[in-house]
């Protein structure tokens, strides 16, 4: 059996990297299509590289662009690597371009399509992932589900016989590799901190970044805090805040911020332990929400809404405006919660059930 996996940005090769392995163990040969969405060394090869996944088979380049371009590139080259292999499956993650592109070109090939964290909803039809997981929701033949909420979501939308509830990959990955990190010579040791003497704070999204006086408030309620707080900054937020005419945030010598301290993109085992130490965490990233409630780290979501509500509901993580007052009131409120963790992600064994089922469905 044969499958192609298609990859293109960080949270991918995070979720790629537990199914990879499961895959080899079942003896599944994979070839692995980079589109080179994440095309920054620190948001892609180091990654490939921490995660120990096999180097790419092909890497596309295709890099940044508006929307419509970018999709189309990929599918231009996706299309003719699906035509020469013909494999038994296509395997696509997330919610990004590159997951639409490569639903795209397996269908219109004819070829079975995987989707993994399939039945995510916001329901917030401004986002562009929004579309990009609905449509290929409704292109694939296995849905691979990371929570029962994810499967009621496909039910709705009457894709139940194709929905299956494995459990969330990321979960498997944070088991896989938390150890490792921990051995690990970290950004967490260089940068001298302490277990839960700092804050920890990820902002990237268009809504946030796009918007000069969102991304003003937020940088000024991080900056009024009373702990550090410890920024790894996407290249799309230095990016926009040198657009709007602010310093370079990575230039130390120019910085005029007292709590926030910027350091580049890390890689996935510092961030592992950055996350785990914290004692709180701010951030626009689904993941991050997610790993924040592993690790027992209370989390304030900076958005509107949040795919990853079952984190919310068991008093882990809060939906904040991007609000200066707003924010600063919500970081001295939070705390951990009385109560434990409810298993809603699974049992750390989903990468195994992917690859279980995918044998079964040839």
């Amino acid at each position: 059996m044969k499958v192609v996996t298609i990859l293109g940005a960080r949270p991918q090769f995070i979720k790629a990297a537990p199914v990879s392995k499961a895959l080899h163990q079942a003896g599944i040969s994979e070839f692995i299509l980079h589109t080179g969405q994440h095309y920054d060394e620190a948001m892609s090869q180091r990654f490939f590289d921490d995660l120990e996944l096999p180097p790419a088979d092909v890497n596309l380049g295709v890099g940044s662009g508006s929307h419509g371009w970018q999709t189309g590139q990929m599918l231009i080259g996706i299309e003719p690597v699906l035509q020469n292999i013909r494999p038994d499956w296509v395997i696509v993650y997330g919610d990004t371009n590159s997951t639409l592109a490569g639903a795209l070109a397996a269908v219109k090939l004819n070829l079975p399509l995987a989707h993994v964290e399939a039945g995510l909803r916001s329901y917030n039809r401004s986002m562009p992932e929004e579309h990009n997981r609905v449509l290929t929701d409704h292109c694939a033949d296995l849905l691979f589900c990371p929570t029962q909420t994810t499967v009621e979501n496909l039910k709705r939308e009457g894709l139940a016989k194709c929905a299956h509830w494995v459990g969330d990959v990321m979960y498997d990955a944070v088991l896989l590799f938390t150890g490792i990190a921990e051995r690990h010579e970290s950004i967490f040791n260089k940068m001298r901190l302490s277990q839960g003497k700092y804050f920890l704070a990820t902002i990237h999204r268009p809504s946030n970044t796009d918007d000069s006086g969102r991304l003003k408030a937020i940088l000024e309620a991080l900056d009024r805090q009373e702990f550090p707080v410890v920024f790894p900054i996407h290249p799309r937020t230095r990016m926009r805040m040198i657009d709007y005419g602010w310093d370079d945030p990575i230039d130390s010598q120019k910085s005029s911020y007292k709590s926030l301290h910027f350091i580049n993109p890390t890689g996935y085992l510092d961030m592992l332990i950055l996350e785990k130490n914290a004692r709180l965490i701010l951030t626009d990233s689904g993941g991050v929400q997610k790993e924040a409630y592993w690790f027992g780290v209370p989390c304030l979501t900076i958005r509107f809404e949040t795919e990853w509500i079952e984190t919310v509901q068991a008093g882990w993580n809060r939906l904040v405006e991007a609000n200066t007052a707003e924010i600063i009131q919500a970081t001295r409120e939070a705390s951990q919660p009385s109560h434990n963790q409810p298993a809603y992600f699974g049992d750390g064994t989903a990468a195994a059930k992917i690859s279980d089922l995918l044998l079964k469905s040839i």
